[in-house]
């Protein structure tokens, strides 16, 4: 079973950049939707919701043609810096944030709204900067539910498969992470092997959704 903790690892380093990369931008989006209103609103909420539904392959696919060499940001990073991000776990990390971004966009823009105005309100009035309102007001009545939404983006990340394998395909201890490596021991009649990564994998998403069951927002401490 030692070859099991290989693409363990892997597959932490990218959901755990993957989530880091949700923090950033899904946050970011969920605060400017929440607060924003505009024409296309809502055909804007809906594209980035693609991910969610969208076929993970179809969405390989599209971030193959997107960052290949002939891809207009992949030849441009090809051109300019000599990065390639085609089957790299750097390339898988783009691939599983993106997946799991609609999970941290959907969770921040839900507990930005749920944020009563009235204290942002209270805060302009003293006047305290935008950016201290965000980081000194909303952001810490808003922490639960977005802390929620990269949770369950970091499980969404960690069985990531098809969009995964499409982009950064399966290079043992370099881009075979642990659904793919699940599937390769499958397909090899590894059955033994591919029971302990079924197990690895299951644990750990149970793990990250109790977590995240237990930072939904309104949830009283001491109480189901």
């Amino acid at each position: 079973m030692e070859n099991a903790w290989i693409p363990l690892s892997l597959t932490l380093k990218v959901a755990g950049w993957a989530t880091a990369l949700n923090l950033v931008f899904g946050v970011a989006v969920g605060f400017f939707l929440a607060r924003k209103r505009f024409p296309g609103r809502d055909l804007l909420d809906a594209l980035l919701t693609l991910p969610m539904v969208m076929p993970p392959t179809v969405l390989g696919y599209y971030l193959l043609v997107l960052l290949g060499r002939r891809g207009p940001v992949g030849g441009w990073l090809q051109e300019n810096f000599g990065v390639n991000l085609i089957f790299t776990w750097q390339g898988a990390v783009i691939a599983a944030a993106i997946v799991a971004f609609p999970l941290t966009f959907k969770s921040a823009r839900a507990a930005f709204e749920a944020v009563d105005p009235q204290f942002e309100q209270a805060a302009r009035v003293l006047g305290i900067s935008e950016a201290a309102i965000f980081f000194r007001v909303t952001l810490p009545l808003a922490w639960r539910g977005i802390l929620a939404g990269l949770l369950l983006a970091f499980a969404r990340a960690t069985g990531e498969f098809g969009a995964t394998l499409m982009v950064a395909g399966s290079i043992p201890g370099k881009t075979q992470t642990l659904s793919i490596a699940v599937y390769e021991a499958v397909q090899a009649g590894q059955d033994s092997l591919a029971n302990f990564l079924v197990l690895l994998t299951s644990v750990t998403c149970i793990a990250v959704l109790l977590a995240a069951g237990r930072l939904a927002p309104g949830r009283v401490a001491g109480r189901p």
